[in-house]
């Protein structure tokens, strides 16, 4: 195989790089369920939807691991393992329904932007990660920076940021999705991502299905329509199954602050899609905020050098 000078493949790549591009592409996707998952959430309950993300994400998961000889029974030793990181993920994705039932889009981002925050502080106590000086800064600048693309660089808008029933149960969320990274590294005991986000997906299937068996089974699922279907197998292959692996992937090479940083990119690649899917495009002020994002991660990754 002919590879072009100065190009180097994935393989040649460090652990920590695999880890960030890892985080790049998982920060795009993930901005992507926000366009389409914003026309699916009132048609659908949150626990029947996020049920079926789940189960169709561990069937895609599963056929992958098995498909690669990487499904081995060994891997299911302390099967609580699972249940946990499951039960924290679909804590999350129940809550932010939930939260967002009450609270408005704008709050509910300004909320998320604490994540990395709580990240750090769960590295420190599960895994004694030390945030220095410079990573700090880095995430301070990244925070400012997502906020101002959230408030769309209007400080009007700021001002009107309240912090209501909503905004505290989507707090919550953040709290088991910050919780949930460091618990990856700690728990993980050699297996490959795609193998433990399969063990994952089914745990947390499992209790989603246990939690709201009422909402699935009172969802007219032949009458849903077509978005919904599209915004579902969205969410559970790229906004879930795509994205659980590059999660687990890079919290395996990366300190939970680092990983968690990359949401700070989340407001700025919705920006593309809803220019992409011909929703216009914002203001030119947003730019300071997508200017602050990047120096942020620039610093994260001279840090790396």
């Amino acid at each position: 195989m002919i590879r072009r000078a100065g190009v180097p493949s994935l393989a040649h790549l460090s652990p920590r790089a695999q880890g960030h591009l890892a985080m790049l592409t998982f920060s795009a996707l993930v901005a992507g369920s926000f366009s389409l998952g914003s026309q699916v959430a009132n048609q659908i309950a949150p626990a029947a939807l996020n049920a079926a993300r789940f189960a169709i994400a561990a069937v895609v998961i599963g056929t992958l691991a098995a498909a690669t000889g990487k499904l081995r029974r060994e891997a299911f030793a302390a099967p609580w393992r699972y249940l946990l990181l499951g039960g924290l993920f679909a804590a999350y994705f129940v809550l932010m329904f939930e939260g967002l039932k009450t609270a408005a889009p704008i709050s509910a981002a300004a909320v998320f932007t604490l994540t990395p925050i709580l990240a750090g502080l769960f590295g420190w106590w599960l895994l004694r990660q030390v945030t220095t000086p410079r990573m700090a800064l880095a995430l301070a600048i990244g925070a400012a920076g997502a906020l101002w693309v959230i408030f769309d660089g209007d400080w009007q808008v700021a001002q009107r940021f309240h912090i209501g029933r909503g905004e505290a149960i989507y707090f919550l969320g953040c709290i088991a999705h910050a919780a949930y990274t460091p618990m990856v590294r700690k728990l993980n005991r050699g297996e490959p991502a795609v193998m433990f986000t399969f063990g994952m997906l089914l745990a947390g299937f499992l209790l989603l299905t246990l939690y709201g068996w009422s909402d699935i089974r009172a969802t007219d699922w032949g009458a849903l329509q077509p978005i919904v279907w599209i915004g579902l197998f969205y969410l559970a292959i790229f906004a879930s199954a795509a994205t659980f692996v590059l999660l687990q992937f890079a919290t395996l090479r990366l300190p939970s602050a680092k990983v968690m940083a990359y949401t700070y990119l989340t407001p700025s690649w919705v920006i593309l899609w809803e220019i992409a899917l011909g929703h216009g495009a914002p203001s030119g002020l947003v730019l300071v905020g997508i200017v602050l994002t990047v120096v942020a991660l620039v610093l994260l990754l001279e840090q790396d050098g």
